[in-house]
């Protein structure tokens, strides 16, 4: 029997298209489930970006996969069902989960709207065997709340994670430090968290195919190829967890959400409209919850794992997304200089109340009312039909891809500046 601190990882399976199949069937009792057909959760149809951002298992079989255009997964599947989102239910069924699991334990920590940690102290005297309250509380998620979760347990963040990441749905998995060469090390490199893309082409060329390879291969060799990121994913795959790794807010600091990059951030531009679209996210979960922000923190990581952070305290508490996103700018261009190279963004509310509190100036010509009063709108729109329904000018202008040229470096920071003014 475990008596030490162990951490558990709660992800709910295909969460947008479970949640949106509850809401449904809430609606309409006696509809079909959407979970039991070939269905997806997408976003506007008619749109050349309409993707889908969840699955249920049936359409899975169909080869459909999370992020393709919806065009493309109706190919494969002309009779498939698609949805649209529906944030507001998203983060009622997101906050009835963590509800449930502070039932056990104060420490949940909130990773994205759908995965969650839950730290237990003194697990082995509480509740005995992991694995067996896992599979208990695993249960009880399922007949209370009407989805399906899985679990993974370990002793770190990392770990618990990854091992949440095994065979799915509706399962508990270990990954134990003792455990890691026995499950871990013979997987494919690709599905160790953190390694993107390029950076398993790489590995690759260095003929580090599996987790194993990686773990075990030269510290020399991967620093003189890699520098730190290679030396710090090395230390991912023998399972040891870096300090400020998740460095989230625990959900009673702060309402935030992350997205890391499909490749390397270099563009001002470009790391200009990903802010802002967290903050739209942020600011619609405010809304939903009836809370305000009085304070916004902002991360980021490099492409070689350095991790930097800022806040800063907000004159006035506010919901209100553009007063958020010219915060969360401010924020980032202090601790970045525009041309090292991004893989992480993060953006939390912190400071959160129930209570309006507005400091007004002689000399601030914004109106505040105004603004809320459309950001709520937006919000009611979207929720009714989709979210690409509504979208802000920034998104409307010229695309600029991570790689893309144009203006001079400092010419076009000088223009992202204006234009973050100008938004808000």
């Amino acid at each position: 029997m475990r008596s030490e601190k162990l951490i558990f990882h709660i992800d709910v399976n295909s969460a947008f298209l479970s949640w949106s199949a509850l809401e449904r069937l809430r609606g309409q009792p006696g509809s079909l489930d959407l979970r039991t057909v070939p269905s997806a959760v997408g976003g506007d149809e008619e749109s050349r970006h309409g993707v889908v951002l969840a699955k249920s298992t049936p359409a899975k079989k169909y080869g459909i996969t999370t992020g393709e255009p919806l065009a493309a997964a109706r190919r494969k599947c002309p009779g498939l069902i698609v949805v649209k989102p529906d944030f507001a239910v998203y983060v009622e069924q997101s906050n009835r989960l963590r509800a449930l699991l502070r039932r056990y334990t104060d420490a949940v920590i909130p990773y994205s709207i759908d995965e969650a940690w839950a730290e237990f102290e003194n697990f082995g005297r509480m509740y005995g065997e992991p694995e067996a309250f896992a599979n208990k509380l695993r249960c009880e998620i399922k007949e209370t709340l009407g989805f399906t979760v899985n679990i993974g347990i370990s002793t770190n963040r990392l770990l618990a994670k990854m091992a949440g990441d095994f065979k799915k749905p509706d399962l508990v998995h270990t990954l134990f430090p003792e455990e890691v060469p026995g499950k871990l090390w013979n997987l494919p490199v690709d599905h160790l968290l953190f390694a993107g893309k390029s950076t398993c082409k790489r590995l690759k060329g260095l003929g580090i195919y599996t987790i194993g390879d990686l773990a075990q291969a030269d510290s020399g060799m991967l620093f003189a190829h890699m520098k730190k990121h290679g030396l710090a994913l090395q230390e991912y795959a023998r399972g040891h967890e870096s300090a400020g790794m998740f460095d989230m807010d625990a959900e009673n600091k702060g309402c935030g959400n992350s997205v890391t990059t499909p490749e390397d951030v270099t563009d001002p531009a470009y790391a200009r409209q990903i802010l802002l679209s967290l903050c739209e996210t942020v600011g619609i979960r405010l809304r939903a919850e009836h809370k305000k922000a009085g304070g916004v923190s902002v991360g980021m990581r490099t492409a070689g794992f350095e991790n930097s952070s800022r806040q800063m305290q907000l004159e006035s508490s506010t919901d209100v997304t553009e007063e958020i996103y010219r915060a969360a700018w401010t924020l980032l261009m202090r601790m970045w200089d525009g041309k090292k190279p991004l893989r992480l963004l993060n953006v939390t509310a912190t400071r959160l109340t129930e209570f309006e509190y507005r400091q007004y100036s002689l000399f601030d010509s914004v109106d505040y009312e105004k603004l809320e009063k459309a950001n709520q709108a937006i919000d009611q729109i979207r929720s009714k039909f989709g979210e690409n329904a509504v979208m802000r000018a920034s998104f409307l202008k010229s695309s600029v891809s991570p790689t893309s040229g144009g203006l001079n470096k400092e010419k076009r920071r000088e223009s992202i500046e204006r234009e973050a003014d100008e938004e808000t």
